[in-house]
C-alpha cells in the first residue's frame, strides 16, 4: 500500500515575528515496516536557512531559520510512504516470556541490548508513578509472554481509558491521565511506556499518522486524517513490536511511523523559539491519500 501524505501546519499571530528558529521531525522513517520514497518541505514565508540533520534516535530533522518579520507561517511538507507487509508468524515465532527479556536487557551482553536498555528508563513525560507497576503486573503475570501481554495491556488500556480531547494537554501529569482514565493518544502511549518500564522492559513512543476512513457512502474530507501516537516494545531476536492503545490494534496498513524517541518530547513534529508575534492560533490539516 503507497501513500501520498500531506500535513499542513499554520501558525497565526497577532503582532509581527521577527525571528523563529524550528526543528521540524516530519520526514516519515524508513524502517522494516515501510520505506519514505520521497519527502519535500515548504515554508511560507522562505527560510533564510534551512538544513537536515539524524538525531540520537535516527529520526530525520528539519532545522530552519527565518529573519523576515511575518506574521503567518505555513509549514507543508509532502510525502510518498510504501508500507511493507512484515511477517507477522516470525513475530509469534520468536515470542518469549517477558520476564527473560527483562533480564536480557538488566545485563546487557550486545551493541544492541546496551542500545535498547536505554528505553527501561523513566523519561520527563512517563514518570514512574504509584500504582503503575500494580496495573502492569496484571497484565504480564509470572510466565506470561511478552507480546502476549503487551495485547492484553494494549486492550485494557483500550477499555478503561476514555478518549476525550479536552480533558488534556502535554503538561498535564501522567498522574492525573492515571487517576482519571482519561486522555487522548500521547496520553495512552505515555501511560503505556510508564507501565513498561517500571518492569524493567524497554518501551520507546512513535509518533505517525492514522488514516481515517469516512461512513460509508460518504465523502472523505480534506485535512481529516490527523496525526498519532502509539508505543514500541523490544523483543530479542526480533527488533521493535507497534502496539496502538487509542484503537486496540496493533499498527499496519493504516499507520505510517514519523519519528521514535523516549516520549512526546523528543519527536515533537515542529518545535523552535520566535522573538514577537503576540498571541497565536495553530491549525494542522493532513491528509492520507491512498495510491494503490
Amino acid at each position: 500500500m503507497k501513500y501520498k501524505i500531506k500535513h499542513s501546519t499554520t501558525y497565526q499571530y497577532s503582532d509581527f515575528v521577527t525571528l523563529c528558529q524550528n526543528q521540524a521531525r516530519l520526514t516519515p522513517k524508513t524502517n522494516r515496516g515501510q520505506i519514505c520514497h520521497s519527502s519535500r518541505i515548504d515554508i511560507v514565508p522562505p527560510a533564510n536557512y534551512q538544513q537536515q540533520f539524524t538525531d540520537y534516535f535516527n529520526n530525520k530533522v528539519t532545522v530552519f531559520e527565518i529573519s523576515t518579520q511575518y506574521k503567518t507561517l505555513n509549514v507543508t511538507v509532502t510525502s510518498e510512504v510504501e508500507l511493507l507487509v512484515t511477517a507477522k508468524k516470525d513475530l509469534e515465532n520468536l515470542d518469549m516470556p517477558w520476564h527473560k527479556v527483562r533480564d536480557l536487557l538488566a545485563t546487557p551482553n550486545s551493541k544492541e541490548l546496551l542500545k535498547t536498555s536505554e528505553f527501561i528508563l523513566a523519561s520527563p513525560l512517563t514518570p514512574i508513578e504509584e500504582g503503575i507497576k500494580d496495573y502492569a503486573l496484571i497484565s504480564f503475570t509470572a510466565e506470561e509472554k511478552l507480546i502476549s501481554a503487551c495485547k492484553d495491556l494494549m486492550a485494557r488500556i483500550f477499555h478503561d481509558f476514555k478518549y476525550d480531547p479536552g480533558f488534556s494537554t502535554i503538561s498535564t501529569p501522567l498522574s492525573v491521565v492515571f487517576a482519571q482514565k482519561r486522555g487522548v493518544c500521547q496520553d495512552f502511549a505515555h501511560f503505556a511506556l510508564a507501565c513498561l518500564r517500571s518492569i524493567g522492559l524497554a518501551g520507546r513512543y512513535v509518533s505517525g499518522y492514522i488514516e481515517t476512513l469516512p461512513p460509508e457512502g460518504e465523502e472523505k474530507l480534506e485535512g481529516a486524517d490527523a496525526t498519532h501516537a502509539w508505543f514500541s516494545v523490544f523483543l530479542p531476536s526480533f527488533g521493535w513490536v507497534d502496539f496502538d492503545p487509542t484503537n486496540n490494534v496493533l499498527p499496519s496498513e493504516q499507520h505510517i511511523t514519523l519519528a521514535v524517541g523516549r516520549d512526546f518530547s523528543d519527536v515533537s513534529p515542529l518545535k523552535g523559539v520566535v522573538f514577537g508575534g503576540g498571541n497565536s492560533l495553530l491549525d494542522v490539516a493532513v491528509d492520507m491519500i491512498r495510491l494503490e
